[in-house]
């Protein structure tokens, strides 16, 4: 029984669920656990009693299921993961400095990646560098974008990985809908934040390709900016001049190229730079 043989204890989330467990197992194989264990032997100066050698150690902000997954791979060197915990024990590999889970959440998050999960797992994978995973990330959601932008981990990306996934020509959706899309997000983010909606959409929205719209799409769009002001006026007057002069005229190139689900529309021929 771990009762009887272990000699630290963890209190774990909000549940405060004991986890027993050895001290040389953690110390040896994870050093942010060395650390931990040697300040419960040292005390601490900020903690008048002092943490006794065998805990417990209050772990508040972690769920009990992630710490056990994460006693579990220290104690085998395998771990049994399932969608509800991998993105967190993912956050606690690289919190705890564990690069062999660390490799082990990801590829199981890869094989297991879904249309509801996919914004959350690239998020996390742009906030601790993770390229390999960025870019499948990236691939999955150019793959089904339609069904990505309806999600809550679409909704809750930051400005920034919104503005990456904008910047792709492979997304399958239409600009008409990228554009309702975004503006979904932009209201939920000025919720959250509690900041105007032009505030928090500033990044993405220059990533949105308008002039791809017919005149008719951009009369209204036009009418549902002036209820938000999500797009700045001088981006939908640039793209009423690129109609106006049947030519992509002071509009960044990038933003007049269809992306692979845009809807064809007959003046795409005159944003074509090489159409003579």
């Amino acid at each position: 029984s771990p009762l009887l043989r272990s000699d630290v204890t963890f209190v774990v989330g909000r549940e405060q669920q004991k986890v027993f467990a050895h001290r040389c197992v953690l110390a040896c194989r994870c050093q942010a656990f060395r650390g931990m264990l040697s300040q419960g032997l040292a005390g601490s100066e900020d903690s008048p009693g002092n943490i006794p050698p065998q805990g417990p150690f209050i772990l508040g902000n972690v769920q009990p299921e992630v710490f056990l997954a994460v006693i579990e791979f220290l104690y085998t060197n395998s771990i049994t993961l399932n969608s509800c915990i991998a993105l967190e024990v993912l956050t606690s590999s690289v919190e705890y400095g564990l690069q062999d889970l660390c490799k082990l959440c990801i590829k199981f998050i890869k094989d297991t990646l879904s249309v509801e999960q996919v914004c959350e797992a690239l998020q996390a994978a742009v906030t601790y560098g993770l390229a390999d995973l960025q870019q499948h990330c990236l691939a999955f959601i150019e793959g089904c974008t339609a069904a990505v932008v309806r999600t809550r981990g679409f909704h809750e990306l930051s400005d920034a990985v919104l503005t990456r996934v904008l910047r792709s020509d492979h997304l399958a959706v239409d600009e008409l809908d990228l554009v309702q899309a975004v503006r979904e997000w932009a209201h939920v983010s000025s919720a959250v934040l509690e900041r105007p909606v032009p505030e928090v959409a500033a990044l993405p929205v220059r990533e949105l390709r308008l002039p791809l719209l017919a005149p008719s799409e951009l009369a209204t769009l036009e009418s549902l900016n002036q209820q938000d002001l999500l797009i700045p006026v001088e981006s939908i007057a640039a793209a009423w001049r690129s109609h106006a002069l049947r030519k992509a005229s002071g509009v960044p190139s990038h933003l007049c190229r269809p992306r692979r689900g845009t809807r064809p529309r007959d003046h795409h021929r005159h944003l074509d730079p090489h159409a003579k």
